[in-house]
């Protein structure tokens, strides 16, 4: 029996860890299995002829937000060319009920953590006794797993982001996120996770994602790994996910020693409106999460990237400009700002009456208004968004940029320049650096009106940075005294990572 485990990544530098954890767990018939991974950008009846190549009996599809309709018509042509092959399919969009994407054509549906039930299936498949279609999954036990991390391949290593963890769960019950449905937190054995990631390590591995929801619940684990990676020599890169107000004294310690460049932190804030907070369920310790974010800010080298969501039930852009502008005032690390899904399974929907949520059935399930937000203002919102990660995120207009508020609101200054680069480009998408080098100049000199030289010069800091750069057009008649000690553009290792 053939058996080919898939998916579609959102991008080719990432790999899928939940096929692996399949595959680790296939006992004797991995020797059948084999792992073919691909991304949405890839052609579908390209992918659709590579997984029926090899004429295998069964194919096990990971489902996610980003591929589900992608999945869907995936499904479509295999069935239509290899009626016979029998689709699974497994993962966080199969989970949940109800479907909002038609996965009527696959045979059978894993719902939960699949590590152990996908060999099993595969068995009865093979033993013709394979009689429901859905197969919901008690939470196994960790502890009879076989872990992942040896069936990276070495291109995996060289070229893509490995993705690990040393727990599973939530503990809090945040109403927008899938991880709160299962709220206690399980460990692996840490001993036997940590001599995985020395294997790793040895064979090269320098790129470590950490999936884990609440990396600094669990202080013995989290100074533990935090150690395995200081004891290590540089470059390297390790990601975590953090909770906001738990940074005792032994983590700021560790999180202190480490090189710049080597650790990305990702903190869910979501809003900072104690209000908004208590209408999702979410827990805010507001002083202890500004002391942290100014201890991260002003004492570590770490990549801070920091959350807020548009359109949470009950909050206006008035809060959700008051909150950015606050954070903006506590550090200025990246702000990733993220607009509503309602994710089945979630509790979000009991705010759909009487907030008058309304969302896409369309994956990312955005939501499309509210009662606070009219659907343009959404569409406005996500323009917003998209020009954020262009022009503060990127990090490419540190110096020029804060001209556009100069100690005022920073979230009303950039709500109109993000409305007047929209009215000259009519587009989000494929706008080059310098052309958006020349928007913002143009804004501030032509609608802010401020002195050319000055926002010139600070324009050439940013621009120039870099060795190699050309100088724009539109800054050449102001760079004849410039001079600026260009550096080469950074590692892999130093970028910020998605």
């Amino acid at each position: 029996m053939k058996i080919i485990l898939s998916t579609l990544n959102s991008r080719y530098t990432h790999s899928a860890i939940g096929l692996r954890y399949l595959y680790a767990n296939m006992h004797e018939l991995q020797t059948d299995t084999e792992i073919l991974e691909f991304s949405i950008n890839d052609a579908l009846q390209s992918i659709a002829e590579k997984l029926l190549d090899n004429t295998p009996d069964i194919i096990g599809l990971g489902v996610y937000i980003w591929n589900a309709s992608e999945i869907h018509e995936l499904i479509h042509i295999l069935k239509k060319v290899s009626p016979a092959t029998k689709i699974v399919l497994g993962g966080p969009e199969v989970t949940y009920l109800p479907f909002r994407v038609n996965f009527d054509l696959a045979d059978y549906i894993i719902q939960g953590e699949g590590d152990l039930a996908f060999y099993q299936l595969c068995k009865d498949i093979q033993n013709d006794c394979a009689n429901e279609r859905i197969i919901r999954m008690s939470i196994p036990n960790l502890k009879e797993i076989k872990l992942p991390y040896k069936y990276y391949s070495d291109h995996d290593i060289q070229n893509r982001y490995l993705y690990v963890e040393v727990s599973r769960g939530c503990p809090f019950e945040c109403e927008f996120c899938l991880s709160s449905m299962d709220e206690k937190v399980r460990a692996f054995d840490l001993d036997k996770v940590l001599e995985e990631f020395e294997i790793l390590w040895e064979r090269g591995a320098r790129n470590f994602k950490f999936v884990d929801r609440t990396f600094n619940l669990n202080m013995k684990t989290a100074n533990k790994i935090l150690d395995f990676f200081l004891a290590k020599e540089a470059p390297y890169f390790a990601h975590f996910e953090v909770i906001p107000d738990h940074f005792p004294e032994s983590l700021r310690e560790k999180i202190k020693a480490f090189p710049e460049g080597a650790l990305q932190l990702e903190i869910g804030i979501q809003t900072l409106n104690l209000e908004i907070a208590n209408n999702i369920s979410r827990q805010l310790k507001l002083d202890k999460i500004k002391s942290n974010i100014a201890f991260l800010e002003n004492e570590t080298t770490a990549h801070i990237h920091l959350d807020l969501i548009v359109g949470l039930p009950g909050e206006s852009l008035e809060s959700f400009g008051k909150n950015l502008d606050e954070l903006m005032q506590l550090s200025s690390c990246e702000i990733q700002i993220g607009i509503l899904k309602k994710l089945s399974g979630t509790h979000i929907n009991r705010h759909d009456i009487e907030h008058g949520m309304v969302y896409s059935d369309i994956p990312p399930y955005d939501i499309l208004k509210n009662n606070q937000l009219t659907f343009k203002d959404i569409q406005i919102m996500k323009r917003f968004s998209r020009f954020w990660d262009l022009y503060y995120n990127s990090g490419n207009f540190k110096k020029s940029l804060p001209l556009l508020w100069q100690n005022r609101s920073v979230y009303e200054h950039f709500y109109a320049f993000a409305l007047w680069i929209y009215a000259q480009t009519d587009s989000t998408w494929k706008i080059s650096l310098p052309r958006q080098g020349e928007l913002l100049f143009n804004y501030l000199t032509q609608e802010k009106v401020l002195s050319q030289t000055t926002v010139a010069n600070a324009m050439l800091q940013d621009m120039m940075k870099l060795k190699g750069r050309a100088v724009p057009s539109y800054l050449k008649e102001y760079a004849k005294d410039f001079h600026i000690e260009a550096k080469l553009g950074s590692s892999g290792f130093n970028k910020r990572q998605h």
